[in-house]
């Protein structure tokens, strides 16, 4: 199972909300290009890059961060955060990401990204679903839409995804651990999907069950913030994957 480590960023700073709240955030470092140093010096491959001004916004406003990023270091990058318009997604793959992460939009206007998908290929995308009660939610998870988890996968897996993230949002940034019958379920369901798992993940332990349910990847924000885990075990771990 791959480790994606996972760098938020407003104002250019490398932080992390709890809960999505941008009331309660952390700033960990001014300079996210050195924590994706780290990360790469740690033999991780994978960066999760999520512009949370863009986010807010609906548009992209951090990719400049990205560019310093992709043009740094060699690690796949999926960037995210306010990617509605085909100027913005240009914009995105110019500066150096390997996929654009898409959430809001694949709800909201399935006709573009559907559009998006038959013009660049989906292996240039990483959906995301954040997931409330196995229900879709979506504007920074304060909307739950009537849209079933198992539903959305399926119509996506019709356009030729076959990468998919999953949040479940009582769990993100609370460092209580994943939603793993989650994502046994959806696997079980959708055995061909690669599944990563995002939200909740506090330790090796959880990054275990994790694997052994399954996922194909999971990404790993707070815990590595808040040395729960430490680059040095993912060093290790990455090495035994291997």
């Amino acid at each position: 199972m791959e480790i994606i480590p996972a760098i938020d960023i407003i104002d250019g700073k490398c932080v992390r909300l709890t809960q999505g709240d941008y009331q309660q955030k952390t700033i960990y470092n001014e300079d996210p290009l050195e924590v994706a140093k780290q990360f790469e010096d740690a033999g991780l491959r994978r960066l999760h890059l999520v512009d949370l001004d863009g986010a807010k916004a609906g548009a992209v406003k951090n990719w400049k961060v990205l560019e310093s990023i992709a043009g740094k270091t060699g690690m796949v990058i999926d960037f995210g955060g306010g990617i509605k318009t085909e100027p913005d997604l240009k914009v995105v793959f110019e500066s150096g990401a390997a996929m654009a992460t898409i959430g809001s939009l694949a709800v909201k206007d399935e006709t573009t990204f559907t559009r998006w998908l038959k013009q660049y290929g989906p292996e240039k995308f990483l959906l995301g679903a954040d997931v409330k009660n196995e229900r879709i939610a979506v504007g920074g998870w304060l909307e739950t839409t009537e849209i079933w988890i198992y539903d959305f996968i399926e119509n996506y897996l019709r356009h030729g995804i076959n990468q998919l993230f999953c949040t479940d949002v009582s769990k993100d940034g609370k460092l209580e651990g994943p939603s793993t019958p989650l994502y046994l379920s959806i696997i079980e369901r959708f055995p061909g999907l690669q599944l990563i798992a995002s939200g909740g993940v506090s330790s090796m332990q959880d990054l275990e069950d994790l694997e052994r349910a399954g996922c194909k990847a999971a990404i790993v924000g707070k815990a590595i913030y808040e040395n729960r885990i430490s680059l040095s075990q993912l060093k290790i771990y990455h090495t035994h994957a291997n």
